[in-house]
């Protein structure tokens, strides 16, 4: 997940915070906006099926020829990137290098093939046993199993850190206070960064990754154990039968998402673990199947990516990335936030099986980010998962406790700054995390102050007299146009860091206006019609 940003500055982290984006999560919603959406959608039909037509085709087009000239920048400079980066050679596609610059996607495939993937098979082995003849037992059992795989790869001193944390949250929990709560978590993140107590963690182990694997699961391990304490303070589960402790350790070492996620709420694992009767036999076998073969095709398709495009290479390298034509900023930027979302469609879509094959409800894969076209879209969209992290988490605990969209519109602002701060805070605190809440929630702030503009009776009725409903379509996607511009510029500094950030800002608005600027407003603009068209016809189905 995005969890590796605050391991290191350089690597690109989610989540889910698409981000992206990765990437990366709606955080506000409001019945405004649903009344609008409600409106827009009948205004949707209004357009002639040609000009949709159209705009598909421009997007696709835009797609396919700008990442042809990122496969072509990557061929020219191809031995320049090798020697830069070490390129790697592989028997999956013959006569391809590949980009290995994305630390995150090598770091979990070594650690996939070595250990993890074996372990979350046994993990798998033992739910169904523990099904099959004690499932009055299965959440103590996969509890067992869970923290005896944590010690087999984090070791005694690994584990007796998670504990330790655990324990700290569970004692704090038992003041019922949810401000002293968000304290000690806040704490225990924060001793993450503690240069001295780094190096002792760092000295437990033989290589970097290993370590790395052990903040992983720590900063991970930070929201189950919130989760818990904040859900104890409040007291939303039903009645425990057992000590809640225990049930605080099997949520905590609940193995298939103790890695890197998705988040799933302490609320929503203890009525799913106390349901019974998931499915099992040939149904269970097909889930199986299905699923395996999806999860194939999305790793094939982000190994193919880094072989054709070496995007990551490309985009660390400022002399290569400034010198770049405008159409292969334009494919680089569309290829990174799209090798995010699919490289989160395989590191949550792995333990998403696995949670299903354990009869529970695991949080919906990520939306496809070409579909996005607003900044409240793209969180809403990585809601259940990533960003279940993105959204979910800061949206139970942070957002409404604090106010929400419910409340006047500087408390809404208030709350969404908080929320913001929080995740780039759990993501390490960088200043480029920073620079990506502010304009997230710039522009969040800004898409909800327009829908409030618009949703007022005067306006409403001005654009409804001077617009016909297509040109009311045609308006929104406008508007939506600059959304998405500065949406993907945000989710640009979130995975190539301020850096990045600038090259793009200085290429894009200031070197290329006027011709360069409006021709991305242009593009998107068609973009943003496919959007909104993706949306009308998911909501009706």
């Amino acid at each position: 997940m995005f969890v590796f940003l605050s391991c290191t500055s350089g690597a690109v982290g989610f989540s889910l915070i698409i981000h992206i984006i990765s990437l990366f999560t709606g955080v506000v919603y409001h019945d405004v906006f649903v009344l609008e959406t409600r409106k827009i959608s009948l205004q949707l039909r209004m357009l002639p099926k040609w000009e949709l037509y159209f705009y598909l085709f421009v997007s696709f087009g835009f797609h396919f020829y700008s990442f042809y000239e990122v496969f072509q920048t990557s061929r020219e400079h191809e031995e320049e990137l090798h020697q830069e980066f070490e390129l790697e050679t592989d028997s999956l596609f013959e006569g391809l290098k590949k980009d290995p610059v994305d630390f995150e996607w090598s770091f979990w495939l070594e650690w996939g093939k070595g250990y993890i993937l074996w372990l979350l098979l046994g993990h798998m082995v033992v739910s169904q046993v523990s099904s099959l003849y004690m499932e009055k037992y299965k959440p103590w059992v996969l509890m067992a199993y869970g923290v005896a795989a944590s010690w087999f790869l984090l070791g005694t001193n690994g584990l007796l850190v998670i504990f330790l944390h655990v324990a700290v949250s569970y004692l704090v929990a038992q003041f019922k206070n949810s401000l002293l709560t968000w304290m000690s978590s806040l704490l225990l993140l924060s001793t993450l960064h503690f240069p001295a107590l780094e190096e002792i963690k760092r000295n437990w182990y033989a290589s970097e990754n290993e370590y790395f694997l052990l903040l992983f699961a720590l900063t991970v391990r930070c929201l189950y154990y919130t989760s818990f304490s904040l859900e104890y303070c409040w007291s939303r589960s039903t009645k425990m039968t057992e000590p809640s402790f225990l049930w605080m350790l099997a949520y905590v070492f609940y193995y298939p998402v103790f890695h890197n996620g998705p988040i799933i709420t302490f609320d929503e694992f203890y009525k799913q673990m106390n349901k019974h009767g998931s499915c099992r036999g040939k149904s269970n076998l097909c889930v199986f199947i299905r699923g395996i073969i999806r999860i194939l095709i999305w790793w094939c398709l982000a190994e193919l990516m880094i072989h054709l495009m070496y995007i990551h290479a490309i985009c660390s390298s400022p002399s290569h990335l400034k010198a770049a034509t405008y159409w292969t900023l334009g494919g680089l930027a569309l290829a990174q936030v799209l090798f995010f979302y699919v490289k989160y469609l395989v590191l949550f879509g792995v333990p998403a099986l696995i949670i299903q094959m354990d009869g529970l409800t695991p949080p919906a894969l990520p939306r496809c980010v070409s579909t996005v076209y607003s900044f409240c879209g793209m969180w809403r969209g990585f809601n259940e998962v990533l960003i279940a992290f993105a959204y979910n988490f800061p949206d139970r605990y942070i957002y409404i406790p604090m106010g929400g969209s419910r409340c006047n519109m500087f408390k809404m602002l208030f709350s969404t700054a908080v929320t913001f701060a929080f995740v780039s805070y759990w993501h390490g605190g960088h200043s480029y995390l920073w620079s990506w809440a502010l304009l997230n929630w710039f522009g969040v702030a800004a898409e909800n102050g327009v829908k409030r503009l618009v949703s007022l009776p005067v306006v409403h009725d001005m654009l409804n007299h001077f617009l016909s409903p297509r040109g009311s379509r045609r308006f929104h996607a406008a508007l939506a146009s600059v959304s998405t511009t500065f949406l993907i510029f945000s989710n640009l500094i979130f995975l190539g860091g301020n850096r990045v950030g600038r090259i793009y800002w200085n290429r894009i608005f200031i070197e290329g206006w006027p011709w360069a600027t409006l021709s991305v407003f242009g593009f998107l603009y068609c973009y943003s019609h496919v959007g909104i068209e993706w949306q009308h016809r998911s909501s009706r189905a």
